[in-house]
Parts: C-alpha cells; sequence; structure tokens
C-alpha cells in the first residue's frame, strides 16, 4: 500500500451520465462524494451533438450542454467534482486506494467505476474533422436525424449489423461497408441484413474518405481485391466496428469478459470485489445510452449507500 494523502467516503471514477448520476444520490445521502472527471470530462456526450431521446429535454439538447447540467446538478447536492484521471488502484484490502495523476493516493472504503467506453474509429483525417457534422459512432443516437436520406455504415459484426438494420428503417438506402468478403455478425443477423432491400453492401470495400467541408456529402470506398474507387453521395456515416471499454487500471483486479467489459452481478452494480461498483457504458456493452447509464449509476449509487451502511453497523 502507497502513502495516502487523502480519505474520502465515497469515490467515483469517471464523468458522463453515470459518473455524475451517481454523484447526485451519494451526495443527496450525505455520503460527500469525490468525482475525479477522467480524461474526457462529461463523457462520449461531449463529442455529441443534439440529444433528442433523453427524457425531460422536449425540445433536445446538446450533449456538451447537458453534461454541463449533470455537473451542476451533482455539484449543488454536494458532490465534490474535480479534474483528474485514475491511473492505478490496490484492491488488495480495505480502505481501498486509487492513485490519482501518477501521483496522490485516494483511500476509500466505497468506489463506483464510470470510467465508459470509447468508441474505436478509423484513424482517417475526414473521420475526426466532420465527427458530429454526420459522422457518427451511434446510429440508434443520432440516426434520427437522418430520416429520409441515405447513410453509410462501416463494420461486419453483430453491432454493425443491427445498426444497419435501424436505419434501413428511417433511410432510404443503408450502403453497408464491409472489409472482408464476409461479415462477422452472428448467422441470423446476416440473414436479416441481407433480407432487408434498401441495405446494399460492397465486400471487400474500406473507406478511403469521407467527403463534405462543414458537413458530409459523400464517401469514396476502394475495393480491396481490384483497388477501385466509388463515391456514394450520402448525407451521414456510421462508424460500428466497435467499442473499447476503459477498464485497463482495473485488469487483474475486476472480472472482465473477453472484450474488457466489467462483470457485475446480475440486477445490480457489484463487481467480484465488495465496495467496488460499475456502472454505465464500461460494463454495458448492448445498450449503451444515457439513459441507461444514468440509471446504472443511480443503482451504484444505492449499493454504494447500502453496502457503507453494512460496514457501519
Amino acid at each position: 500500500m502507497s502513502a495516502v494523502s487523502e480519505k474520502v467516503e465515497v469515490l467515483i471514477i469517471g464523468s458522463g451520465p453515470a459518473g455524475y448520476t451517481a454523484a447526485i444520490y451519494t451526495a443527496r445521502a450525505g455520503l460527500k462524494p469525490v468525482l475525479y472527471q477522467g480524461i474526457q470530462p462529461g463523457g462520449q456526450l461531449t463529442i455529441t451533438t443534439e440529444v433528442e431521446n433523453y427524457p425531460g429535454y422536449p425540445e433536445g439538447v446538446q450533449g456538451p450542454e447537458m453534461m454541463v447540467d449533470f455537473e451542476k446538478q451533482a455539484t449543488r447536492m454536494g458532490a465534490d467534482i474535480r479534474y483528474g484521471i485514475a491511473t492505478k488502484v490496490d484492491f488488495s484490502k480495505q480502505p481501498y486506494q486509487v492513485q490519482i495523476d501518477e501521483e496522490n493516493w485516494i483511500e476509500t472504503n466505497a468506489i463506483i467505476i464510470c470510467t465508459g467506453a470509447s468508441a474505436k474509429w478509423l484513424g482517417i483525417p475526414s473521420e475526426e474533422r466532420l465527427n458530429g457534422m454526420g459522422v457518427s459512432a451511434c446510429a440508434v443516437c443520432d440516426g434520427f436525424f437522418f430520416k429520409g436520406k441515405e447513410v453509410a455504415i462501416v463494420g461486419a459484426g453483430d453491432t454493425a449489423a443491427e445498426e444497419a438494420i435501424y436505419l434501413s428503417k428511417l433511410c432510404t438506402t443503408v450502403h453497408m461497408i464491409v472489409r472482408r468478403d464476409a461479415m462477422r455478425a452472428s448467422k441470423v443477423m446476416q440473414e436479416r441484413v441481407l433480407a432487408t432491400p434498401n441495405i446494399k453492401i460492397y465486400w471487400n470495400s474500406e473507406t478511403d474518405e469521407i467527403l463534405g467541408e462543414n458537413k458530409t456529402e459523400g464517401v469514396r470506398i476502394k475495393n480491396n481485391i481490384t483497388g477501385e474507387k466509388t463515391t456514394i453521395a450520402i448525407s451521414g456515416f456510421f462508424v460500428a466496428i466497435g467499442h473499447q471499454p476503459n477498464s485497463d487500471i482495473f485488469k487483474g483486479w475486476l472480472d472482465m469478459d473477453e472484450a474488457g467489459y466489467i462483470k457485475t452481478m446480475a440486477g445490480t452494480s457489484k463487481t467480484n470485489i465488495a465496495g467496488v461498483f460499475a456502472a454505465g457504458d464500461v460494463q454495458d456493452k448492448i445498450y449503451r445510452q444515457a439513459v441507461t447509464a444514468a440509471g446504472s449509476g443511480c443503482m451504484a449509487a444505492l449499493d454504494a449507500e447500502r453496502y457503507l451502511s453494512g460496514l457501519e453497523n
């Protein structure tokens, strides 16, 4: 164990809907939570434009603005919100220790992990430049904005197949870009994609460039076998090549699945270590919505409160 610079009652690692909701609930319970915002304060919603599917915002809201609202509410309830990144943990015994910014060690009996997951991107400059201007990593979040338009989606797994089918119900044509001559998706999902008439698949193809200046206007794809390049006019471009949970510092301590998502006990936020809870996208690879993240943040706060009450009795 390392030298401790501070002791807190509840430590929340990560912000976003899960972290801020956990902070609101634990603060209202008088647990004086300390929340470190992590490398991306506010989480993935800070790189999202308009959010229309979160309850309570009838006119919609910009993602960054929504996260400012969450933070303000958590602060008003008494949560201590801080800049900083958790860089190491020691869960060997109570109280647990978490290192912040490779310097200070915090000691606590209850930890709520809300470090989220990061979308995997193609890594081309136009993708980054047009992010939020027609380029998205979440069809369920942003597909509605392209109703009646043509879009493209890149990916070949179950997520890509599900999102292509979702988009096909909103858009006139979904151009699906698949790198190989086969999909990785489950057989049933492949069959559904192939049976959807307005999904057009481009096999053995990769994205060469996303076209447009201030908005997405097209995509140029390259056939991996022939080298031929094709330009397709589109209004939206969706990347569905997976997400990476931000869980590396917890490896070796917490049970995870093969992709690195933290495992929680069914119907709870509890991990395999008592007093350590996980909420939001770091433990949810299925729904990945702001509202479900917020709900799981509430669960984690209530689980932590009950756990600490048990410690005190």
